[in-house]
């Protein structure tokens, strides 16, 4: 049976930017001359999953357990400015509607439900789930606990959090060093500070009760770097939601 083999030489500038799970930060390039840029083992990690299809003869998917079906919203094919985007430059969707869902777990002695119902538009986590197509559109199976929150407008601002999640507002990058310098856009530091827009209701413990957050509405926090999934609002601004575990600190 033929097989394929990703190597260091089939690996461009303009193709490393398709692998959106790797930031320009991680990539570090040595001398040019008997070095290979990434192992053999680092691309086992590297998995391409295509989506599995349906056949037309089933009419509908139940998800089971503490699993959900969302019809995945189509990816953007227009900038703000009507330019169409070319493939590399489309931003994978996050978000869709729930149209199905399980009959949730078993914690302890207590029937926890899904958290989410169907028709509600909700935001994943990228990379989760099992891709499906059916009826002729894209859907996700994937864990009630992959889903960061609902959405029920346009921006991502007002956001709900699930679990354990909170929204965050980046801190706005410097544009000066201390000592008065422009810094370019290649030179700038993404900051790992902001401000909590919203807070989820908190972890199940054993007996399946909700545990709520140490962290409020407000506060400004210190949090992990490339931690959580990263938003852009309708301002312009930064947004970041991430699990409250990855807060470090809370600032004052």
């Amino acid at each position: 049976m033929a097989t394929s083999q990703l190597t260091a030489s089939s690996i461009s500038a303009r193709n490393l930017a398709s692998f959106e799970g790797l930031r320009p930060s991680n990539l570090k390039f040595g001398s040019p001359v008997g070095v290979s840029l990434v192992s053999h083992r680092s691309f086992r990690a590297l998995a391409v999953k295509a989506a599995t299809t349906v056949a037309p003869k089933y009419t509908s998917i139940k998800p089971l357990g503490d699993r959900v079906l969302v019809k995945i919203k189509n990816v953007e094919e227009k900038s703000g400015g009507g330019i169409l985007l070319p493939t590399s430059a489309q931003t994978k969707p996050q978000g869709g509607e729930v149209v199905a869902v399980g009959e949730g777990k078993t914690i302890g002695k207590t029937k926890v439900g899904i958290s989410v119902q169907t028709g509600a538009e909700v935001v994943y986590s990228k990379y989760a789930g099992t891709e499906v197509e059916f009826n002729g559109s894209k859907h996700l199976i994937l864990k009630d606990d992959d889903i960061v929150g609902i959405l029920e407008t346009e921006d991502v601002k007002d956001l709900k959090p699930l679990n354990d999640r909170v929204l965050i507002k980046v801190a706005e990058v410097e544009e000066k060093t201390p000592g008065g310098l422009l810094l370019t856009e290649a030179s700038k530091e993404k900051p790992s500070i902001g401000t909590v827009i919203a807070v989820g209701p908190g972890t199940l413990d054993e007996e399946g009760n909700r545990k709520p957050l140490s962290i409020s509405e407000g506060s400004t926090v210190l949090y992990s770097k490339y931690a959580g999934n990263d938003f852009k609002g309708k301002d312009g601004s930064e947004y970041i939601a991430l699990r409250a575990s990855d807060v470090i600190a809370i600032l004052s």
